[in-house]
């Protein structure tokens, strides 16, 4: 039995970079033998043990076999035959497919630490064809290493997978895992890049790819067309170091765009309410958690209320608060205003330009929040109001508020 660190980590070593998760490969063993020795058997698809002590993931070498499109279409064989270079085989790229054996010698024969050192992103063999996912893969790869490059041949390879109906036998949990992680990557936009000059986008979230190619006003946005502006949002997101939420919010923020009237172009009036439909259709396509979701539509139907805040009345903002339910989901609201920053910013020539609607209404929160709500309620009881007209003195109590903020 020769256990062999693989993967990531062994990549990441080489890069410099802190290793964050071990993964081995176990060879000339078995099942019994790994519970034998101590192991505790977790893998459901194929034989995977956890360490007794270290608890890290210690698999069985094997190979596949494709039998069904998709994900789950594969036949796995595990044996103490299986050597390290056909278990190598299987992986997705060559930086991935690497070993390292306890003396700390590199294994690599498919030429990952070539590709490191010429910043490539290549597939090991013609077997990255049978798993659609690794296009996902690759993709965010891209978006971590925004200084490598997809190698030409497999840049190809991924066109034929996309053009064979193979990315669309997907299922939806692994494609919002590979977004979703890919979007908390250091480089976001080139994960759409890489999808999109593929054909993937078009297939996997056509609702982004149609903003490719429409413009915009000149006087809003200097990049025009509106692709290129969410790349730069999603840029911006990652340079604020956004959450998840924040980041899924401003993929979705501007969908509507894609459908607004050419007759109204490029002003895109409406493009607001239009977006919602297809934020709704794209979360529950790929089954988007309920705070990514909600996050995405309020961020749709509200940004452009956000931006133009600063010349509302007290009692449109007030207006807003609510409609934003602020009072009630304060850290939702501020996520809101993460994202509607991330949108003003993400703009060429006005990445670094001054964002205050985001004070102004956290400011104008604090004031609501501040408002002694029972007091007001019980004053409009002692007053001999009831029902509606007790919210409508709350609402006054609260308007109030910002306006002694305005005359400050």
């Amino acid at each position: 039995m020769k256990q062999y660190l693989v993967g990531g980590a062994v990549r990441d070593r080489l890069l410099g970079l802190a290793v964050k998760d071990r993964d081995w490969v176990v060879v000339g063993a078995d099942p019994q033998a790994m519970l034998q020795a101590g192991y505790t058997p977790v893998g459901r698809d194929f034989p995977v043990f956890l360490h007794p002590q270290t608890y890290e993931e210690y698999a069985l070498a094997r190979t596949e076999r494709k039998t069904a499109p998709g994900y789950h279409g594969f036949d796995f064989q595990a044996s103490p035959e299986v050597t390290l270079e056909q278990d190598l085989a299987r992986r997705d790229l060559s930086i991935n497919a690497m070993a390292e054996d306890a003396e700390g010698q590199v294994i690599d024969p498919y030429g990952g630490q070539a590709d490191l050192a010429a910043k490539v992103l290549r597939h090991v063999s013609p077997a990255f064809a049978e798993d659609p996912v690794r296009i996902l893969r690759l993709a965010r790869f891209a978006a971590r290493f925004a200084d490598f490059r997809v190698a030409p041949e497999t840049l190809a390879l991924m066109r034929q997978i996309v053009a064979g109906g193979e990315i669309d036998a997907l299922v939806p949990e692994r494609v919002w895992q590979e977004f979703a992680r890919g979007l908390m990557e250091a480089q976001p936009a080139r994960m759409l890049e890489v999808l999109r000059d593929c054909g993937a986008l078009a297939r996997l979230c056509p609702e982004v790819d149609a903003l490719f190619g429409v413009p915009q006003p000149a006087a809003h946005h200097p990049e025009i067309d509106t692709g290129i502006h969410l790349l730069m949002v999603l840029q911006q997101c990652a340079a604020q170091a956004a959450p998840l939420a924040v980041r899924f919010a401003c993929l979705c923020h501007d969908l509507g765009k894609g459908l607004t009237p050419t007759d109204l172009l490029p002003r895109h009036i409406g493009h607001e309410s239009r977006g919602l439909p297809l934020v709704k259709r794209l979360s529950e396509r790929w089954r988007v958690p309920a705070d990514c979701r909600e996050l995405a539509e309020l961020v749709t139907r509200e940004h452009t209320h956000v931006h133009q805040c600063e010349g509302f009345s007290a009692e449109a903002r007030l207006r807003l608060l609510e409609r934003c339910d602020a009072w009630r989901r304060p850290e939702r609201f501020e996520q809101l205003l993460w994202a509607c920053e991330c949108d003003a910013r993400g703009r060429q020539g006005l990445e670094h330009r001054p964002y205050p609607q985001r004070e102004l209404l956290l400011r104008d929160l604090r004031a609501v929040l501040g408002v002694d709500l029972g007091a007001a309620s019980a004053a409009a009881l002692a007053e001999g109001k009831s029902g509606p007209a007790v919210g409508r003195a709350v609402q006054a109590a609260r308007l109030k508020a910002l306006l002694e903020l305005q005359a400050v």
